[in-house]
């Protein structure tokens, strides 16, 4: 890829260029991915090491408890990973209209019924037996390390925490492992966490059994059960993460690839296919035109999205259906240049996340997602080995649809890694986390590289917007104002915000420069986390 390396936007961050890069939301995960590869393991093995630490250093985000999502290039072919984890065996309807009342379509949105089973450390194992060179022992050394030690707590971590402890205080286990004095830790406190430093153990000791099929998962089941919910330790023991094939769509000569649903990342694909209709490079990058088109563009995706995908095998059509050319071009059409539009689901049937990367000389490259979905998930963290637990069965509904709750289904997932390619060779691994800022995030950043040739770290740095419902948006402060004023014109509802952290996602890119055992890769990292590219 040829960018324009001019950044027009005022940043603390400058791109990296190594021939072995680790791009993380936090330095210590991006080092400890480092230390593998220096190691001389690849990064598939880096990028293990900076998921597991990350569970560590940012617990806001994510944690023992999460689940995750991989995409894989191994330097002849991508491969996909789904390790989301499903319902528990005795997530009835039943079960939840008994505990909630027969009136109540939706989920809980915190504590032990909002838990699925945790896929995160069986991507781990799953990416390490595949892919990896290292020891599975080795890759948890750092994270083991800072947990035991402690770390001093950064600026943009610590303003979740603080901001979480108002809802969750009273979560189980969640004071005894996140409020160690009683409050969040402020910044440059350290903060240990021994109880994760002794799963951590036990998970290295035996490539992950523990967690699933030993002394972690009944140390889960007793937990939740005191706590009056279902998740059991055969949950934990019949789960399987699943190696799928990435879905793709071609976008100005390049072509996206994300994981298929039960994940959202077919929303930026379908964006992008809307917006390939149009000629966006001729119009301003920052100007009104070009982001009403996108803003429209993701509209008429999640529309689609949130009315069709679930579990592939509960979807009543097919991503083909969805992603098919004709039907998008029928899409585009419904696109009113001059005002915003409420936007409904179309037939396309015929008649709070971490995110890293890493990529290594020998040509291999991964983009790893790991998430306990709203800040700190449940809330709930098992205190003796503290596995702070996912809220993903709050993607679930209880109403009828393909994504109704029922034993052993797999939830709507926010989560998504992508990646780029062009003519079947590697060109990109990115993401940008955050909700359902993700596919937004996917788009609006490949829309500016592609289009309009800025680099990955002006498209980190540029202001975003972020699309809610109906005719709400959100937009960053720094946004141009005129054309702010314009989409107002337009009929948009814009709230403008001055915390970027909570609304507009974060990015890590590693794209390739050329051979990477000579001009290697570059990378850039997002402002708006404490992240780090870091690379030799």
């Amino acid at each position: 890829m040829h960018f324009d390396f001019h950044n027009p936007y005022a940043s603390t961050r400058l791109p990296i260029f190594a021939r072995n890069l680790v791009s993380t939301s936090h330095p210590l995960a991006a080092q400890a991915g480092l230390r593998m590869l220096w190691k001389g393991g690849n990064a598939i093995d880096a990028a293990v090491a900076a998921a597991a630490a990350m569970t560590i250093c940012e617990p806001v985000s994510n944690g023992l408890g999460s689940d995750a999502f991989a995409i894989v290039w191994d330097g002849k072919e991508l491969h996909g990973l789904n390790a989301s984890g499903p319902a528990p065996s005795s997530w009835t309807l039943d079960y939840f209209r008994r505990k909630y009342g027969e009136s109540n379509a939706a989920m809980p949105r915190r504590g032990v019924d909002s838990i699925t089973v945790p896929g995160a450390v069986a991507a781990w194992t799953a990416l390490s037996e595949r892919f990896g060179k290292l020891p599975f022992a080795d890759l948890l050394e750092p994270a083991l390390e800072i947990a035991e030690r402690g770390y001093l707590l950064p600026v943009v971590v610590q303003q979740k925490w603080a901001a979480a402890m108002p809802e969750l205080g009273g979560q189980p286990g969640f004071a005894q492992s996140f409020l160690p004095w009683g409050r969040a830790p402020r910044v440059g406190e350290l903060f240990r966490f021994p109880a994760a430093a002794k799963a951590l153990r036990c998970i290295a000791e035996t490539r992950g059994s523990a967690f699933y099929d030993g002394e972690i998962a009944h140390a889960v089941e007793r937990f939740v059960k005191e706590n009056g919910g279902a998740l059991s330790a055969r949950d934990f023991a019949a789960y399987r993460p699943q190696w799928v094939t990435p879905v793709r769509k071609n976008y100005r000569g390049y072509t996206l690839h994300e994981i298929p649903p039960n994940g959202q990342g077919i929303a930026a694909l379908i964006a992008l296919g809307i917006l390939e209709k149009f000629d966006l490079a001729s119009l301003p990058v920052d100007g009104a035109d070009s982001q009403h088109l996108q803003i429209e563009a993701m509209k008429l995706a999640f529309a689609d999205v949130h009315r069709h995908v679930a579990e592939l095998s509960s979807m009543e059509v097919t991503t083909e259906q969805m992603l098919d050319d004709a039907y998008l071009e029928s899409r585009a059409k419904l696109i009113d240049m001059k005002r915003a539009q409420h936007i409904q689901a179309g037939n396309p049937v015929k008649g709070g996340t971490i995110y890293l990367t890493a990529a290594d000389e020998n040509g291999m490259m991964v983009s790893f997602i790991q998430s306990n979905y709203m800040g700190f998930g449940s809330g709930c963290v098992e205190p003796g080995f503290g596995v702070s637990l996912q809220n993903r069965g709050h993607g679930f509904s209880l109403a009828p649809g393909p994504n109704q709750v029922a034993p052993g289904k797999r939830p709507y997932h926010t989560i998504i890694p992508a990646f780029l390619t062009k003519d079947g060779q590697p060109v990109m691994s990115y993401g940008v986390m955050g909700g359902n800022m993700q596919p937004q995030g996917h788009m609006q950043t490949l829309v500016r590289m592609l289009d309009y040739r800025q680099s990955p770290q002006a498209a980190c740095d540029a202001p975003r917007w972020r699309f809610n419902q109906g005719l709400e948006i959100n937009i960053e402060q720094q946004m141009n104002k005129a054309a702010v004023q314009a989409l107002l014109d337009r009929g948009h509802r814009v709230e403008v915000i001055r915390d970027s952290y909570q609304d507009f996602g974060a990015g890590q890119f590693i794209w390739r420069a050329g051979d990477p055992k000579v001009e290697g890769y570059g990378a850039a990292s997002d402002f708006r986390r404490d992240g780090l590219a870091a690379g030799f």
